[in-house]
């Protein structure tokens, strides 16, 4: 468990999802030694995810989940539903070649077309909606905008269309952008609703899920035990999906690939609803919108018409001092009609993120699966994940070790070092988008 869930929980627990959501009653706790064919540690998407297909596919399941379901990262992220990769398709050209970074591209999109297979087949109604805007507040960023979306027409076929200066307000009505793309293949979702709808699918097929039962260590062998507070599971194969909470909070079940994540706070506000007709002369398209900066701003509007807007993070467990006020300062200088709404909601929690952005999956052993550092790009690539390593335990392993093929470095520094760098590298590149 974080140290910010413990110190604040109602940052963590205070969310907009939260309070749009009726959950069901708490799924009791792990009792006893409980055996099974495969343990999941976290019941986020990627823990739910191989959950569901293990058991379409046949086999027992348990799944661990130390809060409640989606309680981390999975459900209270800004449900940016979005192609490719944080670490973007260069690191993984370099490293793999451009065959298998063209493949690695089309997993990114199929991580979409199974999320909403996975809406439509159980019936999720979670607000998935399609459009994605990226943003220029400059013209040096305006310039690097237009050659990412050209090499990603010319060489992965994603089609966008473009605005600048003045233009740009037919998209987002804001003074602050010199340059858009927009495309369709991306978009937004209510997260919690989508986790919820995926956990029911699970009880449904069979599988086990308890909650409030964090895992507290981890024994290999022929099989494998996780061991609990009050029992244990013992199974042939196990998954790690529980994000930042597995190596860089807690006990640490895999210490073997702790240091490649660095836990990275983040942070989202919600407006009061605003009205219907404001929302739409702000952003006439309905898209997510994220800018192009390192340090950057996203957001979007919900289905009740409030303007949800994520851009402050933290390489500490603190919270940022005068944290709504930030935010709200952030969102007016996009939107500056909005300079006197009122903020409802304000939580934040830990992503995990990797030392090059790219997906960290792989396997320990030949029965411990594990996966991590989405770095803010999972609400899509968790489902996928989790489907490769069930192929995996099925025997399908070819698409999993294509991801496992990326090399990881650990951050620099040790446990104790490592957030300050990456604090002064971050402040390096906040420079550099103000200048």
């Amino acid at each position: 468990m974080s140290s910010l869930l413990q110190t604040d929980s109602g940052l963590t627990r205070g969310s907009y999802y939260e309070a749009s959501v009726v959950r069901p009653a708490p799924l009791p706790p792990l009792e006893g030694e409980v055996p099974t064919d495969v343990v999941i540690v976290g019941a986020g998407f990627a823990g739910l995810s191989a959950a569901i297909e293990l058991a379409q596919r046949g086999f027992k399941v348990v799944v661990l989940e130390a809060d409640r379901v989606c309680g981390g990262a999975s459900g209270r992220n800004g449900g940016q539903v979005i192609v490719g990769y944080a670490s973007g398709q260069g690191e993984l050209e370099r490293q793999l070649g451009m065959p298998a970074a063209r493949q690695l591209w089309e997993l990114s999109l199929a991580a979409i077309d199974l999320m909403d297979a996975r809406i439509a087949q159980w019936g999720i109604d979670c607000e998935r909606r399609n459009g994605y805007l990226y943003v220029a507040d400059g013209p040096r960023k305006a310039r690097a905008l237009d050659a990412e979306m050209d090499a990603m027409d010319k060489t992965y076929g994603l089609p966008t269309q473009r605005a600048y200066g003045a233009d740009v307000r037919a998209f987002i009505d804001s003074p602050r952008y010199a340059a858009c793309a927009y495309e369709k293949r991306s978009g937004h979702v209510h997260p919690l609703k989508y986790g919820l709808g995926l956990a029911r699918a699970a009880l449904a097929l069979g599988v086990q899920i308890f909650e409030g039962t964090p895992a507290l260590a981890l024994e290999q062998g022929s099989g494998v035990v996780v061991r609990t507070a009050n029992g244990a599971v013992r199974a042939s194969h196990a998954l790690l999906a529980g994000n930042c909470t597995l190596s860089a909070f807690g006990p640490q079940l895999a210490p073997a690939i702790a240091a490649r994540i660095m836990p990275v706070g983040t942070y989202i506000v919600a407006t009061e609803p605003l009205e219907p007709a404001l929302v739409q002369r702000l952003l006439p398209s309905g898209a997510a919108v994220c800018d192009n900066n390192v340090v950057l701003d996203y957001f979007r509007f919900s289905q009740d018409a409030r303007l949800l807007f994520g851009g402050r993070v933290s390489y500490s467990s603190r919270t940022p001092a005068r944290l709504q006020q930030v935010m709200a300062s952030r969102m007016a200088a996009v939107f500056a009609p909005l300079r006197d709404t009122s903020i409802a909601f304000t939580w934040g929690g830990f992503v995990d993120i990797s030392m090059n952005r790219a997906p960290d999956f792989g396997r320990l052993g030949k029965n411990i699966y594990y996966l991590q550092g989405f770095s803010g790009h999972g609400v899509a690539l968790t489902g996928l994940a989790g489907q490769l390593v069930a192929q995996a335990i099925a025997g399908e392993a070819s698409r999993l070790e294509l991801f496992s093929r990326l090399q990881h470095r650990n951050f620099p520094g040790g446990a104790l070092l490592r957030a300050p760098v990456l604090v002064l590298g971050m402040l390096y590149h906040r420079l550099r988008d103000w200048i």
